[in-house]
């Protein structure tokens, strides 16, 4: 009798958005093999913010970056793709998901010698895999993810999104917003204004954020507050350079303040969050925050918040969504986010509340 147990590789490495839209993926594939390894391969940032999940029994950073600060020590390897492959092939897993779509994911899990490979027929890579999975454009990227499952013959019993938090790290984020918001703030809903992303092309007008900072501020009464990195606080300095000096509750700028951990325990902490399309977003819906999103040219049919407390604000231009795939600049100058109105962003915000 063969007692061996399987050992699965699931392989999401790169953004925080997407990683975190893997968890219903791992969730169901937990529950087609409840005692089987499940790996995960993830980026060493994004990697963190599902890193509690209990579906998954080790994480295995994936980083090939020239810089990285363990790189450099004395007598240690340099990671490279090939180091990985080295790793993977050591470890002998069974079977790999391929949920990263791009070539040299799936020529990883080739080189790699995982007998089943199973992922989205994208980028020229299906010969690559053994079985392949076409890729929907029009469809929730967590529906897209569990289509993987359904194809190789697993049951697909949910679909909802979930994350963890660690006590202490509740405590560490409370304790700064205990420093940081005036006594008497205190108690007030609290609202994360979100105007950054990885992609500036997906950023809201600063006058606008700036007028809805002081909507939030003088008319619903809700302490406003501004996080992200430390490079991120430039935008919000700038939004507050258009908004008067009197405003009835002065919002606090947290950014730089929390690590991608304590940003998941601060936005659970927090009743509602607006802001651009970012894996911020993702973060507040995977913690049951309600989410006014504001999307340009990215579709919000595959990359809207994954909660029924959500929001979407957009145009309707005929170019919707572009998805930012196109060679040449955007003959409309990206009026698809420009023309969103600050009514519409208030009338978004009202609805949640």
């Amino acid at each position: 009798m063969n007692n061996k147990k399987l050992k699965i590789l699931v392989m999401r490495y790169r953004f925080i958005g997407d990683t975190l839209l893997t968890v219903p993926f791992l969730r169901n594939l937990r529950y087609a093999y409840p005692d089987a390894q499940i790996d995960m391969l993830v980026a060493p940032v994004s990697g963190e913010i599902i890193e509690k999940c209990p579906y998954v029994d080790n994480f295995i950073y994936f980083d090939t970056t020239k810089k990285h600060r363990y790189e450099n020590k004395e007598g240690q390897e340099k990671k490279t793709f090939w180091t990985y492959v080295k790793l993977l092939k050591e470890k002998k897993y069974d079977r790999a998901y391929v949920l990263k779509r791009s070539f040299s994911s799936a020529f990883l899990a080739f080189a790699a010698g995982i007998k089943e490979r199973i992922g989205f027929d994208t980028e020229g890579r299906g010969f690559l895999l053994t079985k392949r999975v076409k890729y929907a454009e029009n469809r929730h990227e967590i529906d897209c993810f569990l289509d993987v499952l359904t194809a190789d013959g697993i049951e697909v019993k949910d679909n909802y999104l979930e994350n963890w938090i660690e006590p202490c790290e509740t405590q560490q984020v409370q304790d700064v917003l205990n420093d940081c918001i005036a006594p008497e703030n205190r108690e007030l809903k609290k609202v994360i204004v979100h105007a950054t992303s990885g992609n500036r092309k997906k950023e809201w007008e600063k006058q606008k954020w700036a007028q809805v900072v002081t909507w939030l501020s003088d008319e619903k009464n809700v302490q406003v507050l501004f996080n992200g990195t430390k490079n991120d606080s430039q935008t919000y300095e700038e939004i507050m350079s258009y908004v008067k000096d009197d405003l009835k509750i002065k919002p606090v700028n947290l950014c730089g303040k929390f690590g991608l951990r304590q940003t998941l325990a601060f936005t659970k902490l927090c009743d509602l969050i607006v802001g651009c399309d970012s894996g911020n977003l993702h973060i507040a819906a995977s913690v049951d925050v309600p989410v006014a999103a504001i999307f340009g040219p990215m579709n919000p049919v595959k990359w809207k918040p994954a909660i029924e407390k959500s929001v979407v604000v957009k145009t309707d231009l005929p170019c919707q969504p572009c998805g930012l795939k196109k060679k040449h600049a955007c003959k409309r100058d990206y009026h698809c986010i420009k023309d969103i109105s600050v009514d519409m962003v208030k009338s978004a915000v009202d609805r949640l509340f």
